[in-house]
């Protein structure tokens, strides 16, 4: 019975280790993402703020290139630029959550495989097939 209540554990532990991991590795992209965007937002800051404020600035809208006053576009990169910043930090957050749950989900593990070594015998012989 207790050999059995451990299994439904381990296969437990293990689907959330799965899932947190995925979540973990989904926030690491949505940082990348956001990271690159915010350098293209500072990037085409630096160079609209090269320009005098007399020179037509264009903004790209699908295929097509819209007059835009340098003032707005400035605003818009600067926006682009914050919320970027923002987005950042809240996913830093959820991934220092992420990873903690992880550390802890793996320690949930350690700790059933100490308890029943049978078990761990069991899942290493399923892993040897």
């Amino acid at each position: 019975m207790a050999d059995e209540a451990n299994k439904t554990a381990f296969v437990e532990i293990q689907s959330r280790m799965i899932e947190t991991t995925a979540k973990l590795k989904q926030v690491q992209n949505q940082m990348r993402n956001k990271e690159s965007e915010k350098k293209r937002a500072y990037l085409t800051l630096e160079e609209l703020r090269q320009l005098s404020d007399d020179t037509n600035t264009y903004k790209s809208i699908g295929r097509t290139f819209v007059l835009e006053p340098k003032p707005f576009l400035m605003n818009e990169q600067e926006k682009k630029l914050k919320d970027s910043e923002t987005a950042i930090a809240s996913l830093q957050t959820s991934k220092e959550y992420l990873e903690k749950q992880l550390t802890e989900v793996e320690a949930n593990l350690r700790e059933l495989l100490q308890q029943d070594p049978g078990l761990a015998h069991q899942i290493m012989s399923m892993a040897a097939v």
